[in-house]
């Protein structure tokens, strides 16, 4: 009876010991002790942001530790004021609009990149059979933020002048109206009201020609990543691995992504879809060798030159600020 009285008390204790155990494990990797993390878009939920709703929605940011919460950006929303007054961890970037932080001394990083290249581009009526067609007399619809951004290189690029732009205020009927006007364009919205409209279009993509900016970035502060670079390095890699994933079955992020943006249909997010694999935006380039995600110092040098040279970047801004490798170098999520 003692023997078996010991033996009991023993279990119990050991028991005790691997709940203990177990509740430590919660508390440092699992779901009471996930990080939160808030991630602010540049704009309403669509295709282009799946990767990031695929971990959402899939678990990933889960399995990484993270609780991360997904807040939609908009064109009255700052995203960089908000990240930088510490209302976001992570932003979702733009090369130029980090280039030019720099320059004016907001401490912010690029740590890693959805796609290999913006996906900015020309939409033209079927006559233009390339974008040194446009000099030929076209009228070019260019918005507010392409002025200081693509419209610079373009022009620079194909001899276009001032005189050929107009404003681009998100709305197709100019360009339908008019054979002549070419307007910017992403292929997965504009195209596709234009396809909705059954009107005959050609696209350039940027990107094609030289435009050396990457498209859709991670960006957060430079105090996060020197204080918190392991909530970083596994926000970089579940984000990766979103991607990856959403390729592959892009239906659970879709159901997230209509839940936030209800605007966003069915079909605009099948024919999105076609076009991220079209252009081989997340897998291409140096993603096929180095793995989604990958960025370059030799890229951001282009970025920063072509600035420099179009005014837009003052020569001594430290551009190498603007971005750091170290969290998509050796990450290996292969297309």
């Amino acid at each position: 009876m003692m023997k078996s009285s010991f033996s009991r008390r023993l279990h119990r204790a050991a028991r005790g010991l691997l709940l203990s155990a177990a509740a430590f494990g919660l508390l440092q990797g699992g779901a009471f002790a996930a990080d939160k993390v808030t991630f602010l878009t540049s704009w309403y939920a669509q295709a282009e942001h799946g990767g990031f709703y695929q971990a959402v929605a899939k678990g990933i940011y889960q399995k990484h530790g993270l609780e991360v919460s997904i807040r939609m950006g908009g064109p009255q929303v700052n995203g960089m004021q908000l990240l930088t007054s510490g209302q976001a961890d992570f932003l979702m970037g733009y090369d130029l609009q980090v280039l030019k932080s720099i320059e004016q001394g907001l401490p912010v990083t690029t740590v890693a990149t959805s796609f290999q290249t913006d996906l900015q581009g020309m939409m033209t009526h079927a006559d233009v059979k390339g974008l040194a067609d446009l000099k030929n007399g076209k009228t070019v619809l260019v918005s507010t933020s392409g002025r200081t951004t693509w419209w610079p290189w373009l022009k620079a690029k194909y001899g276009l002048t001032e005189s050929q732009s107009r404003p681009y205020t998100f709305n197709l009927q100019p360009f339908m109206a008019d054979v002549n006007t070419a307007q910017q364009a992403y292929p997965s919205s504009e195209l596709f009201q234009a396809l909705k409209a059954n009107v005959k279009t050609n696209f350039y993509l940027f990107a094609n020609d030289g435009y050396p900016p990457y498209g859709t970035t991670i960006v957060t502060m430079d105090k996060t990543v020197k204080d918190r670079p392991d909530v970083v390095a596994r926000f970089v890699r579940a984000s990766m691995e979103g991607w990856k994933s959403y390729l592959a079955d892009p239906a659970p992020a879709n159901a997230l992504i209509r839940q936030d943006n209800p605007n966003m249909k069915d079909d605009q997010l099948a024919y999105a879809m076609d076009r991220l694999k079209e252009f081989n935006f997340v897998g291409g380039g140096d993603a096929a060798k180095g793995g989604i995600g990958i960025m370059t110092e030799a890229r951001w040098k282009k970025t920063a030159d072509f600035m420099v040279g179009a005014g837009l970047l003052k020569p001594e801004t430290d551009w190498r600020k603007a971005f750091t490798t170290q969290f998509v170098k050796d990450l290996k999520v292969m297309p």
